[in-house]
């Protein structure tokens, strides 16, 4: 059973961490801001926060309903998709669950890499509505966080600079030739606060040793073309979907895709929409960009307020602070803790001894720019 309303008072909801298992590794750093005493990269590189999307695990490995954030209940934990079903009205509001019914129609993601992950492609939109009987692709953005001082430069990789003919990347992929295949790249650098987009259909791979916010849609939909990292190999079935290579490479961009290329049109510069005396709101990925989903960034010190209209996840990225609704506020908010703002709010509350950031994700039909910003 489902908490009650009453017990989900008008205030933000604060989320715990809910760790997922990949096939890469990574995590000491979650493992840091969680506060374990023994922190160690694993099997457990990222937090799926507000989650209401299983992850496709191999079966060796997979645990029923992991992905899908808890919150706690009266009876104790609850899946946030019943809560979801349950109060659709209150979290979303009815022109969003017109459109896209009970669910966020995003996914939120903390990733912390200790390796480079496996070379990847992810299916479009189209691809998925036509080929895989799904109305979601993988468009994914990430903001950046850090980059651990061992990794020195962070890194991202993203499209092909120098992309093989078809029948040519089969052969890499299939003999695993991954210095065939890593010639094909070439890394953009990142640092913290860069906001980097890979639509679908775009191969790419995170460098090692960096912390960041990856935003996408609802999907765990992934061709891996390169078959080990580290000490794992994946089962020839969770390889591609569960599908062969040929079905894989139909959603490859094999298009050449220039580092000027990927800087112009995949690396995103922020926009401010709106400013106060003691702060900002701004959009780093709006529908110019993709209609899966906004991100936008408040930053502001003392106190402030804002509007809702929209559901929202809401991440502190430097700083800490209080939000607030109707019914009062949360615990203070430190740096990497995460809530979720429903529809139902109407109003939020900020307040922060310093300065604070708070990374702020909305679903694709949102109008954050309507949102008021006020002292």
């Amino acid at each position: 059973m489902s908490p009650s309303l009453v017990s989900l008072s008008k205030t933000p909801l604060r989320l715990s961490p809910n760790r997922v298992w990949r096939s890469y590794q990574g995590g000491r750093l979650l493992d840091t801001i969680e506060g374990k005493p023994e922190p160690e990269d694993t099997h457990y590189p990222e937090d799926w926060i507000g989650s209401a999307v299983e992850a496709i695990n191999p079966a060796e490995h997979a645990r029923p309903g992991e992905g899908v954030a808890t919150v706690e209940g009266q009876d104790g934990e609850v899946r946030i998709d019943g809560l979801f079903n349950e109060h659709a009205k209150y979290f979303f509001g009815s022109e969003h669950m017109a459109r896209f019914g009970a669910q966020p129609e995003f996914l939120v993601k903390y990733i912390d890499s200790a390796e480079r992950l496996h070379f990847q492609c992810h299916p479009s939109k189209e691809f998925s509505r036509e080929k895989l009987n799904s109305p979601y692709g993988k468009f994914e953005a990430y903001y950046v966080l850090a980059v651990r001082p061992e990794a020195g430069e962070g890194k991202v990789y993203v499209g092909f600079q120098r992309p093989p003919e078809r029948d040519a990347l089969k052969a890499m992929i299939e003999s695993q030739d991954i210095a065939a295949i890593e010639a094909c790249f070439d890394a953009v650098t990142v640092k913290p606060g860069d906001v980097v987009m890979v639509p679908g259909g775009v191969s790419h791979a995170l460098g090692a040793g960096v912390l960041l916010v990856e935003i996408l849609e609802p999907s765990d939909w992934v061709a891996r073309f390169e078959f080990k990292r580290g000490n794992y190999m994946l089962p020839e079935k969770d390889r591609f979907m569960g599908r062969d290579i040929d079905f894989a490479l139909d959603f490859f961009d094999l298009r050449e895709k220039s580092l000027s290329f990927v800087r112009d049109n995949y690396l995103c510069s922020p926009e401010i929409m709106a400013s106060i005396a003691n702060g900002r709101r701004e959009r780093l990925i709006g529908p110019e960009q993709t209609d899966c989903f906004q991100v936008w960034k408040t930053t502001w010190s003392g106190s402030a307020k804002r509007t809702v209209q929209s559901y929202c996840v809401a991440l502190v990225v430097s700083g800490s602070c209080r939000l607030g609704g109707p019914d009062g506020w949360t615990a203070e908010l430190s740096q990497y803790d995460r809530a979720i703002i429903p529809h139902g709010l109407g109003d939020l509350t900020m307040e922060a001894s310093g300065d604070c950031e708070l990374l702020e994700c909305y679903p694709p039909a949102s109008k954050p720019e309507d949102e008021t910003f006020t002292l």
